[in-house]
């Protein structure tokens, strides 16, 4: 191969990493794969103002984090049908259940962090690509789109917008109504990053362990996970479920759980790295 076909060669191929990488881009690695969106590389304000309402201490101090690279984040909650394929291919002990809610399209509920770490580790395996769970920085990232009120959507929220309880309201919003259950991933409207139910429905595992003083601890260390994967009896929670008062739905509400805890409001969305 002469210089000029190793220079055609390289320049086709760095198109074809662009290319992968083009934010916005919503792929799946295979059939059985949640389909994922690719998130930019950027940087934001990690965390809440002192002034935003219903903020709890350890939402702050606001923190600049950056997103050195681009990475994918699932355009919705892992579903039961991606789940419930994970346990017949794998043979996984644990088969969640679904409080008679309905399956396939429903978000899986009823795991626990070390459940969603599973099913990571056996996609990566299966599609020879890193799957992960977010980190907590990523998380808020990609939920707040750019943002910097309390919802993507805006000051306050709507149950036309997410799923959560609607007898209470946050700011100046309206009651709404309550579900009293998930309701199937991809029908409340997306954020400018095109994910879905970033606010409300279920809660989303993330990756970090939980400490209420992180954000003072570990300010240098974000986007990174905190704690690695090192054993800790809590992890991070985000987002808020169908069982929540809008205030627990805020782009900067942080919540913790047990890693081996189960709950029927509880699911996970993956990351994957590039």
């Amino acid at each position: 191969m002469n210089n000029s076909e190793q220079r055609e060669e390289e320049a086709a191929r760095r198109k074809v990493e662009e290319d992968a990488t083009s934010p916005g881009r919503v792929f799946r690695d295979a059939a059985f794969a949640p389909e994922m969106v690719v998130i930019p590389a950027g940087e934001f304000l990690m965390g809440s103002p002192e002034d935003e309402e219903n903020r709890r201490e350890h939402e702050g101090p606001q923190h600049r984090a950056v997103i050195l690279v681009p990475f994918a984040l699932g355009k919705c909650a892992v579903t039961f049908d991606e789940f419930d394929h994970f346990v017949r291919e794998s043979g996984y002990s644990h088969k969640p259940d679904d409080k008679a809610w309905g399956r396939g399209r429903g978000p899986a509920i009823d795991l626990s962090w070390r459940d969603a770490v599973a099913y990571c580790r056996w996609l990566s395996e299966e599609t020879g690509h890193d799957y992960r769970l977010p980190t907590e920085a990523e998380w808020e990232y990609a939920c707040r789109a750019g943002t910097t009120t309390p919802f993507h959507f805006g000051e306050t929220i709507s149950t036309d917008q997410a799923n959560y309880d609607g007898n209470c309201t946050y700011g100046n919003g309206r009651e709404g109504v309550y579900r009293g259950k998930t309701m199937k991933v991809g029908r409340f409207p997306a954020n400018a990053f095109g994910l879905h139910e970033m606010h409300g429905n279920v809660w989303e595992w993330g990756a970090d362990c939980y400490e209420t003083d992180a954000y003072e601890k570990y300010i240098d260390v974000y986007p990174d996970m905190v704690g690695g994967m090192k054993f800790c009896l809590q992890r991070i929670l985000r987002g808020g479920s169908w069982v929540n008062y809008p205030w627990g739905l805020r782009s900067a509400n942080r919540n913790r759980c047990l890693a081996d805890d189960r709950d029927d409001s509880v699911g996970f969305r993956i990351a994957r790295t590039f």
